[in-house]
Parts: C-alpha cells; sequence; structure tokens
C-alpha cells in the first residue's frame, strides 16, 4: 500500500472510562517500540501519526497515538467500523496497519 509497512496483530478494544468514552485498541508494546523506533521522525504533536487501519475488509484512513503512561500506540475506533464489524469490548480480533 504506497510503498508503506504493514503490520499486523491480534487486539482488543477497549473504553476509555470517561462518560461517553472513545473506544480505542492498544497496540501491543513491542510494535509500538519498532514503530517507534523507526517512524517517530513522523509523528506530529502530542505523539500523533497518520497510519491506514483495516478491521475485516474496512480500510480507514486515521492515526496512532503514543501514550506515554502505558509506553504504547492507541488508535480510535471510530463508532461506524464498530457497527459494520460488530466489534465488542475485550472480544480480541486481528487487525492491520499501514505506517
Amino acid at each position: 500500500m504506497d510503498g508503506k509497512l504493514k503490520y499486523d496483530f491480534s487486539t482488543k478494544i477497549w473504553q476509555h472510562n470517561s462518560p461517553g468514552g472513545w473506544f480505542f485498541v492498544s497496540l501491543p508494546k513491542k510494535l509500538s517500540e519498532e514503530i517507534r523506533t523507526h517512524f517517530k521522525w513522523q509523528e506530529e504533536g502530542w505523539g500523533r501519526m497518520k497510519v491506514k487501519a483495516q478491521i475485516e475488509e474496512y480500510l480507514w484512513d486515521t492515526a496512532i497515538w503514543f501514550d506515554t503512561k502505558h509506553e504504547t500506540y492507541l488508535l480510535p475506533i471510530k463508532a461506524s467500523i464498530r457497527m459494520k464489524t460488530k466489534l465488542k469490548v475485550n472480544k480480541t480480533f486481528k487487525m492491520h496497519i499501514w505506517v
């Protein structure tokens, strides 16, 4: 995909604990370390990095943010993707991102 590097991983969706909190996936720490080592120069404000993401056949443009507290990247999952894929909190699924 446009010369970008593809990463595949299994993850679970979780919801931020604020009222009406956003839904996220946390990238595996080892994967986050690798991405940060090679692509940190692409980060914008607040550790934001543009990526493409895919769950099942659904592909979209998004971004990951580096969470210094947990030392991993977080990827928000939009409501439309959650509805199309019927994702539930704490259910493991396969995901792909391109950096």
